[in-house]
């Protein structure tokens, strides 16, 4: 049950360890559950407290009576009283009964409820009730469990535990079926309203209810894990989530989405999500109730109480209350588990919870999304919290195909797009995927869609805007549409732009880096008889291509081209190595001079200046250099000098501010920020000359290569490893191709014109697995590529395996075999099987083989093959092997 105002004294009395056994009363348990063939709990469990009700009064050294009308928090129809009449001990057994109030009471019903609450207070356990439920529309008893001292906060963020609940037992439906469910749930997570839940019912067999006869209600709670069982047959579990990290570390997503805490840190102060065994780690203490009504019972099965249910009382039986520790392990609940096959899998008794997804960490690139422009983004759909509808594509007459909105009646509920897995159907083929906004604050970013009012609400009403993101967590609230860049409201039959800054989102609440939902919709309760009509849903920003300029990276920049400045000389371009390839080559005669790139006119150029302003913050100039003899003078300084606008201003500073001094054979990379060169004196606006050279006067006798030279910002390029081509005419440096097990070679061969240089597998009698795999230590983060990014090759079959039965297959894994996913090449985007002579593409989406497991931020192994021990006589074909971005 919900969490509700309690009244208690707090009694700082002894847990009452005595060991008391025997059945008070005379019911008998019928159940008969041997189709599921329960297990006995094993012996470990200790029992440690427990109320047989074999006295004659309630023992008030174990239970407090809870006196108040608060209504549980759920509009109840109750007070609870101390009342004999309510509770009471008879034959052995304790009955709450619900009782129809005294004429002006203020509520039409009493009830009990009791608790333990500094009496008995339990970390971990089994914790066990034999009882016989009460019945009729309206009634609602619990057997439950509360934190004692809420350490994480209040409700829920400190928990709760139901063990036990059912609500409007035996009333029967319109179509004949009785109600028979009982349930058990958690809550946790935010503050109320954003709290969470989760749980599962069971329903009793056809021809019994649990309110007929007594039955045996249970949890064991152990660290980590809650099971819920009934007459010994478990039917549900619960666990704390399990977090999914990448190789550095980082949170990328969830193994098992279970329970989560969300509370404020001790120290910091700072609101936190935590994927662990909080809040389920702390006491807790037992309760009993038996409310009547309330928000949940009253809203199914029947509707409302029915008063002809409770005029005579409905009691709640229980024989006995116990608690049991596991001995094997009392600090962590662990080694006593009473379990069976399927308790741990979502088609049978695991519950999957209601966490939050970790956000994987952004790549930092500004980058715009549409999630309807005349069709749906793949990874998004047009979305109905609550209204039973179903958001539909038609074509409006001025702007194509469009989302069409209804509201039916004024039960409540909103509308708009997500991209959230708890809101997909059941046929949805994509995936979730929060986006990331923060990088395009940067560039005015916003919120932009077009709306149509085709029929207003029939009640006067305020339209909105709201953003969730993180699975449910930070959001806007309710933004009224007029408070958007046009500050307009609707107007029935007439095409209007509404547009938010991301700034005012933010402002508002929203957590820009995992956007989820997108709502636009009527007040609450207001939007009856609403339709209307939405296109052109964006979140975008003033992206264009970040500004750049490479001076020299495989050959000169003909607008920046090389440069000797007073000593005569031409610079020319010279081969190095194998990485740098062709280089800028300068030379230092007798005459006094500076070398390096212009783009002055009157210097050769094409007098167009770089201007760095809007990467000022994050942009950098940086080269490598390669001396390949010293200047004579020893003391002379490289240095590095850069211009602006004909030279009004001009920053010149040694290397030596960006790294060692230059030694000779060897290539050495500086980088200077363009904060910094602004804050020494440069107008970032113009540059037009970059120098790299020793001292004015000191460099005679020196030549010197530089490469890779560039003005770029490197947070808004792609950054390096982005991308990979392993295989294209022959495998990439530091990849290899590769034959796990069978003991050949795979070679590089000539195919026709359009793939040319291509890898060759031949598989024999032995089996194995073949494909690409990269060099000790080496691996490929794809983590930035994960949105769109794709693992795509071609594969021609030359000769087919033996085996006609064989499946083509493909895999691929991260470091160690720490992770991996393995697929039939008929499950890529393409989802075709190889036909022999054919050259044939394959694509695999980074994300959805994320979403089956892989650690993209590590990959080092690719695999093309007949299924293991199916290849023998296969020969194949793969070339253009990449991940990237399509």
């Amino acid at each position: 049950m919900n969490m509700t105002t309690t009244k208690v004294s707090r009694l700082v009395a002894a847990i009452s360890m005595t060991m008391l056994f025997g059945c008070g009363g005379s019911a008998e348990t019928k159940s008969d559950f041997t189709k599921v063939d329960p297990q006995e709990p094993v012996s470990d469990w200790q029992m440690v407290w427990s109320d047989e009700f074999d006295g004659t009064s309630i023992d008030t050294n174990k239970w407090n009576f809870e006196l108040n009308c608060a209504g549980g928090g759920n509009n109840e129809k109750q007070c609870y009283t101390d009342s004999e009449q309510n509770a009471f001990i008879k034959d052995g057994v304790l009955n709450i009964v619900a009782l129809p109030a005294d004429e002006g009471a203020e509520k039409p019903y009493t009830s009990a409820r009791l608790n333990t609450r500094y009496n008995a207070d339990f970390t971990y356990g089994r914790f066990e009730m034999r009882a016989k439920l009460p019945s009729g529309q309206g009634s609602w008893p619990a057997f439950w469990m509360m934190p004692t001292d809420e350490e994480y906060g209040t409700w829920p963020r400190s928990g709760e535990i139901d063990i036990l609940e059912a609500v409007n037992l035996k009333t029967v439906a319109e179509d004949g079926t009785v109600e028979a469910n009982i349930h058990g749930t958690l809550h946790y997570g935010r503050e109320w309203p954003n709290n969470s839940n989760s749980g599962k019912a069971y329903t009793f067999p056809e021809g019994m209810n649990p309110a007929d006869d007594f039955h045996t209600y249970a949890i064991e709670w152990q660290e980590g894990e809650i099971r819920w069982y009934v007459d010994g047959y478990l039917y549900a579990t619960q666990r704390r989530s399990e977090v999914r990290y990448n190789s550095k570390d980082e949170a990328v997503g969830l193994k098992h989405k279970g329970w989560f805490a969300e509370y404020f840190e001790q120290g910091s102060g700072e609101l936190t999500t935590h994927w662990d065994t909080a809040p389920f780690d702390k006491d807790f203490y037992l309760i009993l109730n038996n409310a009547v009504g309330g928000d949940w019972p009253e809203n199914v099965n029947n509707l409302g109480v029915d008063a002809a249910a409770f005029a005579e009382g409905q009691s709640f039986e229980i024989d006995y209350v116990r608690v049991y520790e596991c001995a094997s392990n009392p600090a962590t609940g662990k080694g006593c588990e009473t379990v069976r096959p399927g308790y741990d899998n979502l088609e049978d008794a695991l519950v999957e919870g209601k966490a939050p997804v970790p956000t994987p960490p952004s790549d930092g690139v500004a980058k715009n999304l549409d999630i309807f422009n005349g069709s749906l983004n793949a990874n998004w759909i047009a979305w109905d919290c609550c209204g039973g509808t179903t958001p539909e594509t038609i074509t409006d007459a001025d702007k194509g195909d469009v989302i069409k909105f209804n509201i039916n009646d004024n039960n409540g509920t909103v509308l708009g797009f997500s991209t959230r897995g708890g809101h997909f159907p059941d046929d949805f083929t994509g995936t979730s995927s929060p986006f990331d906004a923060s990088p395009l604050l940067e560039f005015n970013g916003r919120l932009t869609f077009d709306m149509k009012v085709v029929t207003p609400p029939t009640s006067s009403t305020t339209w909105l805007l709201k953003a969730e993101a993180g699975d449910g967590g930070p959001n806007t609230g309710d933004v009224a549409l007029s408070d958007s860049n046009e500050g307009v409201t609707p107007v029935t039959g007439q095409w209007q732009t509404y547009t938010f800054p991301l700034s005012l989102l933010q402002e508002r609440g929203l957590d820009l880096s995992a956007i989820d939902v997108l709502m636009v919709f009527p007040t609450w309760q207001t939007g009856e008889g609403a339709e209307y009509l939405i296109t052109n849903v964006a979140i975008e920003g003033d992206v264009g291509e970040s500004p750049s300029v490479d001076l020299f990276t495989d050959g000169q920049n003909l607008d920046w081209p090389m440069w000797d400045c007073c000593g005569g000389s031409t610079p020319i371009e010279a081969m190095d190595d194998e990485e740098h390839g062709l280089t800028a080559e300068f030379s230092i005669g007798e005459a006094p001079t500076v070398m390096g790139f212009n783009t002055r006119t009157s210097a050769g150029g094409s007098g167009k200046p770089f201007d760095a302003t809007s990467i000022l913050e994050n942009g950098v100039l940086q080269f490598d250099v390669k001396v390949m003899s010293n200047p004579n003078d020893p003391a002379a300084v490289w240095t590095m000098k850069i211009e602006s606008n004909e030279g009004d201003t001009a920053v010149e500073v040694p290397l030596t501010d960006a790294g060692d001094a230059p030694v000779a054979g060897e290539w050495k990379t500086y980088t200077f920020t363009f904060e910094e060169l602004a804050g020494a004196g440069l107008d970032v606006s113009a540059i037009d000359v970059v120098m790299i050279f020793p001292a004015w006067g000191t460099g005679e006798g020196a030549v010197y290569r530089v490469d890779n030279a560039k003005m770029y910002d490197p947070s808004a390029a792609s950054p390096a490893g982005n991308e990979i081509t392993i295989f294209q005419d022959t495998a990439a440096d530091q990849w290899s191709i590769w034959d796990c097990c069978g003991g050949s070679t795979p070679t590089e061969d000539t195919d026709d014109a359009d793939h040319g240089t291509v890898a060759e597998f031949v598989i024999g009698a032995t089996p194995t697995v073949m494909g690409f795999l990269a060099d000790e230590g080496v691996s490929f983060d794809a983590s930035a590529i994960l949105a769109n990014g794709v693992v795509q090759f071609e594969m021609k079959m030359v000769t087919p395996p033996n085996d006609p039965d064989s499946v083509w297959t493909f895999k691929i894994e991260s470091t160690g075999a720490a992770t991996a996913v393995e697929l039939q090449l008929a499950q890529s985007v393409e989802g075709e099987v190889p036909v022999i002579g054919q050259w044939q593409t394959y694509t695999f989406t980074v994300q959805s083989l994320f979403d089956a497991g892989l650690d993209i931020s590590d990959i080092n192994v690719l695999m093309v093959f007949p299924a293991w021990g199916t290849g023998e006589g296969a020969v194949y074909r793969i070339d253009n092997v990449v991940i990237a971005n399509p």
